[in-house]
C-alpha cells in the first residue's frame, strides 16, 4: 500500500492514540493506538504501490484494521461479505482480480489461491493478482449495492464522498467521543459502515458483536458496556418490537435511528413515543450506497408530528423533485422523482476491473429512483420507487439481477420477480422445481426462508416484445 500524508488520511487514529476505538465479544478493548500501530505495520509489509484490497468483512477489529489500513494509506477497499455464498465470491474476486484480499484467517477461500503475506487481529492478507491496475486518483471505496446477489456492479465512492457524508452524519447527529453504537449492522453494508466511519472521526468506542438482537448475549452486551446507540433497518425493529423492547431497562442507551427502507406508521409512532417518554432520541433517515450513505434525516424534534417523514436534506446537501419530463416541480404534495445533490454523491458505478479508472460521472448530482413529495413545512415523504429493486431486511436487492441470477443457475427456467419489501416473490412455470428454488434462494442470497415466496403459474405474462408484464403478476 502507498504511504500517505497524515493530512491525507479520512481518519486521524494518532489524536485519539490512548482511547478505546472497540470492545469486542471476548470483552477485549482495543486502542486507537493499536489500530493505528497495526495499520502502519500492515501497509508497511504489503506493498508500496496503490493497490486494490478485497476485504471479506466482519463485525471485528480485523476487518476494521484492513478497512482502515486501505483507506488511510491510498489504497482502495472492496467491502464484501465475509460469509458471502463461496462461488459467487469467486466470480467476484475473478471480475475485478483484486491485489490483494483481507480476510479472515480460518476462511475458506484461502483454499482457492494467494500467497499469505501478513496476519494481524484474526485476519490475513493475500496476495492474489501482482499486476498493476489502473484506478482513478479519486477512488476509494467500493461497495455493492445488492447485497448477497454477488453482483459485479458496485459503487464507486471518493475520499471526499466519505469526508462529506461522516461530517455531515457527525454534525447532525452531535457524535462525539463519548458514544458507544453497537454493530447491529454488517460492515459491508453502506448504513453500518457509516456508523463505523462516522464513530472512528470522532474517537468514540464502537461495541462490536457477532450476535444478533435475538440472542440473549447481545442484551448483555448492551447492558454491561453501556451502549449509547442503536441503528436498525425495519425488519430490526420489526424483531425489537417482538422482543418489547420499550420494556426494557437501558439507562446508558440515549439514541435510536432508523434507515434501509420506510418504518411502518405503527411502529414509527411507537418508537417516537418510547424516545420521547424515556427521553432519548429516535432519528428516522434516508440514503442509499450511491450516496455513501445517508442524504435525509428527520430531527427527532419532529419523530411524532412527521410520523411516515424521512425529514430534510442533511447539512451541505439538497433535495428537489422532478415530473416525468425533469421539469423541477414547485407545488407541495406533489409526487416526483427525488433528486439529490451534495458532496456524498459517488462517482458512479463499475462491473468490472477497467471501470475503476473512470472518472466522476455524476458531478455531484443523483436521481435517486425514488418517488417522494413534499409537504408545505418543507419535509419529504416516499411514496414509492421507480426502479425494480425492492428491500429484504435492509439490503437491496435487484428483480433483474435475481432474475440472472436464477436463470444461470437453473437452465431453462422461466422465471419472474416481484413482490414488496422483505418479501421477495418468484413466479415460475415448472412445478417439479419448486422446492429446489426454494432451497436455493435463502442459500444463495443469505436471507430467512420467510423472505422468499416460490409461486407456480401456468405462462409467465408478457407482451408483443416478449416483455415480462409485472403487473399481471398474481400470487
Amino acid at each position: 500500500m502507498m504511504l500517505s500524508s497524515t493530512s491525507s488520511r479520512i481518519w486521524d487514529l494518532e489524536q485519539y492514540s490512548a482511547q478505546v476505538f472497540a470492545i469486542d465479544d471476548t470483552g477485549k478493548a482495543y486502542t486507537y493506538g493499536e489500530l493505528f500501530q497495526q495499520g502502519e505495520l500492515l501497509a508497511s509489509a504489503v506493498m508500496s504501490r496503490r493497490s486494490l484490497v478485497f476485504i471479506l468483512c466482519t463485525n471485528t477489529v480485523g476487518s476494521i484494521l484492513g478497512y482502515t489500513a486501505c483507506l488511510n494509506h491510498g489504497s482502495v477497499a472492496v467491502l464484501v461479505d465475509a460469509g458471502l455464498d463461496p462461488v459467487l465470491l469467486k466470480n467476484l474476486l475473478q471480475t475485478y482480480s483484486p491485489n490483494f484480499v483481507w480476510l479472515p484467517s480460518d476462511h475458506q477461500i484461502r483454499m482457492a489461491g494467494g500467497n499469505e503475506i501478513y496476519g494481524a487481529w484474526g485476519y490475513s492478507m493475500l496476495q492474489w493478482n501482482a499486476s498493476a491496475i489502473e484506478l482513478n486518483p479519486d477512488l476509494a471505496l467500493l461497495l455493492t449495492t445488492s447485497g448477497s446477489t454477488g453482483s459485479p456492479k458496485l459503487v464507486r465512492q471518493s475520499r471526499q464522498n466519505i469526508l462529506a457524508n461522516t461530517r455531515s452524519i457527525v454534525q447532525y447527529l452531535g457524535i462525539d467521543a463519548s458514544e458507544r453504537p453497537i454493530t447491529t449492522l454488517p460492515m459491508n453494508y453502506t448504513y453500518g459502515l457509516s456508523i463505523i466511519n462516522t464513530h472512528l472521526f470522532m474517537g468514540a468506542t464502537l461495541i462490536l458483536t457477532q450476535y444478533g438482537i435475538m440472542q440473549r448475549e447481545f442484551w448483555q452486551r448492551m447492558k454491561s458496556d453501556e451502549v449509547t446507540s442503536i441503528a436498525g433497518v425495519p425488519y430490526i425493529y420489526e424483531m425489537l418490537d417482538r422482543l418489547r423492547f420499550t420494556r426494557m431497562q437501558l439507562p446508558a442507551l440515549k439514541t435510536l435511528t432508523q434507515a434501509g427502507g420506510k418504518l411502518s406508521v405503527k411502529l414509527h409512532e411507537k418508537f417516537a413515543l418510547y424516545a420521547q417518554e424515556q427521553n432519548k432520541r429516535f432519528i428516522v433517515m434516508y440514503g442509499q450506497t450511491e450516496a455513501t450513505a445517508r442524504m435525509g434525516y428527520l430531527p427527532p424534534e419532529y419523530a411524532l408530528s412527521k410520523i411516515g417523514s424521512m425529514g430534510v436534506a442533511i447539512p451541505g446537501g439538497s433535495f428537489s423533485l422532478v415530473d416525468v419530463d425533469g421539469k423541477e416541480i414547485t407545488e407541495p404534495e406533489t409526487v416526483g422523482e427525488l433528486i439529490y445533490r451534495g458532496d456524498n454523491v459517488t462517482m458512479g458505478y463499475a462491473e468490472c476491473q477497467a471501470d475503476l479508472a473512470k472518472a466522476d460521472e455524476r458531478s455531484g448530482v443523483l436521481a435517486t429512483g425514488d418517488m417522494a413529495k413534499r409537504d408545505e413545512d418543507g419535509f419529504y415523504f416516499i411514496v414509492g420507487r421507480k426502479k425494480r429493486f425492492l428491500k429484504i431486511f435492509g439490503s437491496r436487492v435487484n428483480l433483474d439481477e435475481t432474475e440472472r441470477l436464477l436463470a444461470t443457475s437453473f437452465d431453462g427456467l422461466e422465471c419472474a420477480c416481484s413482490g414488496v419489501d422483505d418479501k421477495l416473490k418468484v413466479f415460475i412455470t415448472d412445478s417439479a422445481r419448486q422446492a429446489e428454488v426454494e432451497r436455493f434462494l435463502p442459500e444463495k442470497l443469505g436471507f430467512h426462508p420467510s423472505a422468499f415466496a416460490v409461486i407456480v403459474i401456468p405462462k409467465i405474462p408478457r407482451n408483443d416484445a416478449g416483455k415480462i408484464l409485472y403487473t399481471q403478476l398474481e400470487g
